[in-house]
């Protein structure tokens, strides 16, 4: 693996007294995003110091500006651009119609990590990573609001915990506005 990486993941199980098994959870979710930040900025001088040297140098074919006027642009078009965001897989599509935009689809990264099961009854990430969760205290979901929280989701997040039988066991918002049931 990566050096640098190998040993920041190395260090906080070491601090944290925790096995190796523990990247595997809310607090390998949380570190792994403290652990990327510190490597991505101790790069940053890296990556802008060889951008600046291949603009000196007269390389741009990264960057087409003719590309950027909208008189440049089809009539009409269907495009598409995928990246690989800070809270996973983001997508973008786009119909253009008579030069306007007919159709504008976004599925950020919340949206795979929120999915229900798919067609092969695969859960999602949120609620694989519940499985097993024990509660310290049911009428107080905290341990599931923490888990879900670990993938920093873009979205207005509450926990509501309805047993077998369909009633409200507990709830947690966000902040500390708690009931209890």
């Amino acid at each position: 693996g990566h050096e640098e990486t190998v040993g920041l993941v190395n260090s906080v199980l070491e601090t944290l007294k925790a096995p190796l098994s523990a990247v595997f959870s809310t607090l390998g979710r949380t570190a792994a995003r403290a652990i990327e930040t510190k490597v991505i900025a101790g790069l940053l001088q890296k990556f802008y110091d060889e951008l600046v040297a291949e603009i000196k140098a007269g390389r741009t074919e990264t960057f087409n500006s003719e590309k950027w006027d909208p008189g440049s642009w089809p009539k009409n078009a269907m495009v598409f651009g995928y990246t690989e965001a800070p809270r996973g897989a983001l997508g973008h599509w786009v119909v253009i119609e008579n030069k306007k935009i007919k159709n504008y689809q976004v599925v950020v990264p919340t949206t795979w990590n929120a999915s229900p099961r798919d067609h092969k009854n695969q859960p999602g990430a949120y609620e694989a990573s519940l499985v097993g969760t024990r509660l310290a205290r049911p009428e107080e979901p905290l341990e599931i609001l923490r888990t879900i929280h670990s993938f920093d989701p873009c979205l207005a997040c509450a926990v509501h915990l309805i047993d077998a039988r369909g009633q409200v066991v507990g709830e947690a918002g966000t902040g500390f506005n708690l009931v209890v049931k």
